[in-house]
């Protein structure tokens, strides 16, 4: 398998500071307070990023409407923040590749301690910037601001 390539501190700066739509695979609702998959959302709401929750599980989380799917998403958004297990996401980077070419995202990122290799160069090779094994939450607070 050929290597992976991680983005640069700088490129993680420039992903987190030009991110302004994220939809967020496995979010939490209200009632999960305290969990990753509703804090860090949370956390980006308060930094100016509109957050998209995606969970068949629930209808709502931070006063938004959940979708079912990644396909559901009404809108565009640049970033798919995913808190799934690792063995999920060659299903989910099929979601992301069956989009059409201008809704896919332009960044796939997999939450700390989620890491798939063969899946995220499938990613790369359709032009999608991969980050994994690594905390949105902790790079937002470390490179934005409140409420850009």
């Amino acid at each position: 398998m050929p290597e992976v390539l991680e983005p640069t501190d700088a490129e993680l700066a420039a992903i987190v500071r030009a991110m302004r739509v994220v939809a967020v695979l496995g979010m939490k609702d209200e009632s999960r307070a305290g969990e990753p998959a509703l804090e860090i959302p949370r956390m980006l709401v308060d930094r100016g990023v509109e957050v998209i929750p995606v969970n068949p599980t629930i209808a709502r989380s931070l006063g938004r409407p959940a979708y079912a799917t990644i396909a559901d998403v009404p809108v565009p958004f640049d970033l798919l923040d995913v808190f799934r297990r690792a063995e999920r996401v060659p299903a989910i980077v099929d979601e992301v590749l069956a989009l059409p070419a201008e809704r896919r995202p332009r960044v796939v990122w997999l939450q700390s301690g989620i890491r798939h290799d063969a899946a995220a160069a499938r990613l790369r090779a359709a032009g999608i910037t991969v980050v994994q094994d690594a905390c949105l939450g902790v790079l937002a607070a470390r490179y934005r601001g409140r409420s850009m």
